[in-house]
């Protein structure tokens, strides 16, 4: 298997947050994999094993319903840790956890976090920190897919998107934004056009170029802010 991208499990901020000794306890543990574009790393009612720790990929947890519409619930880079908080009880997956933005990652078991968590009280704390804004996270998510037109809505996940990749150029289609958002493709087509007239991104086949990030916020709904507030707040290392 090729070299993972990025081979630094500290990528990942939530773990380059920990304190050393903390970090070491958990190091060994750790094995870098790759993640690639649309990989599902697990499906709903799947038991989850393992843990990742996004580095530069970006994982959407989106609940999937009988008739196959998807819906986004939660997004996962590097400022977090997915699988661990849908398999406290049950050990069972919540939504479909899909790979948005191909890259690397940190992949411990479950059983393993778990022994280093109970024995370490700064890992534990990190993790309830993390817990919260997750939570914030996914019920600002949940009431903005109620309420908010398209388009900000739209904005803000650009917006999410730009803040993890830590590049102006995200490789999203049409087909795929429509799947998060949970809309017709002909919608986000048609919001795509509206934001690349107005300046604010540039679109072309396979992908979107953010152009004017201040004009995105502007458009943008105020979940996206409420949002990085909350993690600013509670996890001030983990968030650009």
């Amino acid at each position: 298997m090729a070299e993972p991208l990025n081979s630094d499990h500290r990528a990942n901020r939530l773990l380059a947050a920990l304190e050393p000794a903390d970090f070491a306890c958990l190091e060994a543990d750790l094995v870098l994999v790759d993640l690639a574009l649309k990989q599902v790393l697990y499906e709903m009612e799947d038991h989850v094993s393992h843990a990742y720790f996004p580095h530069d990929a970006i994982v959407s947890l989106v609940n999937v319903m009988k008739d196959g519409t998807t819906t986004e619930v939660a997004v996962f880079g590097r400022e977090g840790v997915l699988g661990l908080l849908s398999a406290q009880v049950s050990h069972k997956a919540f939504g479909r956890y899909i790979v948005q933005m191909a890259g690397s990652a940190s992949r411990v078991s479950l059983e393993r976090l778990d022994e280093v968590r109970n024995a370490r009280p700064g890992l534990r704390q990190l993790i309830r920190n993390y817990s919260e804004a997750l939570l914030a996270q996914t019920f600002q998510t949940v009431s903005c897919n109620a309420i908010h037109p398209v388009e900000a809505r739209c904005c803000r996940w650009i917006l999410s998107m730009h803040d993890r990749a830590d590049q102006d150029k995200l490789s999203l289609t049409h087909e795929f934004l429509a799947e998060m958002l949970g809309v017709q493709r002909s919608t986000v087509s048609t919001v795509g056009r509206t934001l690349q007239e107005a300046g604010l991104i540039r679109q072309s086949r396979g992908g979107i170029t953010v152009i004017d990030r201040a004009g995105l916020e502007e458009t943008a709904c105020e979940c996206y802010g409420r949002i990085r507030q909350i993690y600013q707040r509670l996890l001030p290392a983990t968030y650009p």
